[in-house]
């Protein structure tokens, strides 16, 4: 009984980690900030459990995160794709054990998931350029001014994420350890 209660304790946790990790994006504390970008959380929350998964369950994570994403914000472009892939490379390189489970692993791993979601938004913006009419909101932005922002946006996010990504990284692990122990 008190197996099945730290259980499912841990599951409450794991959910609402997630769900903080999505709403952490607003959140612009001294020190967090780099050249006006934030640390994508929900992607370092999806790596993190993604290392302990397999790929389906990765997939479905990412897809989870990027529903609850694109209900929080516009949902052109979809953070659906991005978070999607990402879960599954992730379980993907931990299955066949290119990566380790170490902290700088981590940071590197999150590292190349950022700019690997940030370029798939990107596309994700230049397609919807390509599709839209005149008179739409995406007319105003070209296709130049999407690849020059995805250069600073991508290396500027990669690399305050891949920064905080420890800090996620420890306490979630030692959580999800501790469930598989009980």
């Amino acid at each position: 009984m008190r197996a099945k209660l730290r259980r499912l304790a841990i599951g409450l946790i794991t959910a609402l980690s997630a769900l903080v990790s999505c709403v952490a994006v607003w959140i612009q504390a001294p020190g967090m900030v780099l050249a006006g970008l934030v640390p994508n959380w929900p992607l370092i929350w999806l790596v993190c459990w993604s290392l302990h998964r397999r790929p389906w369950q990765a997939a479905v994570a990412g897809i989870c995160l990027g529903m609850v994403m694109d209900g929080l914000t516009q949902p052109q472009p979809t953070h659906i794709l991005g978070l999607a892939i990402v879960g599954i490379l992730t379980a993907r390189y931990k299955e066949q054990r290119v990566i380790q489970d170490s902290l700088i692993s981590v940071a590197l791993i999150v590292f190349g998931m950022v700019v690997i979601a940030e370029s798939l938004m990107a596309l994700q913006w230049s397609v919807l350029l390509a599709w839209s009419e005149l008179g739409t909101p995406w007319a105003e932005r070209s296709l130049e001014m999407i690849w020059q922002n995805h250069r600073v946006i991508g290396l500027g996010s990669a690399a305050v994420t891949s920064l905080w990504a420890p800090a996620v990284y420890l306490p979630l692990t030692s959580l999800w350890r501790s469930r598989s122990e009980a």
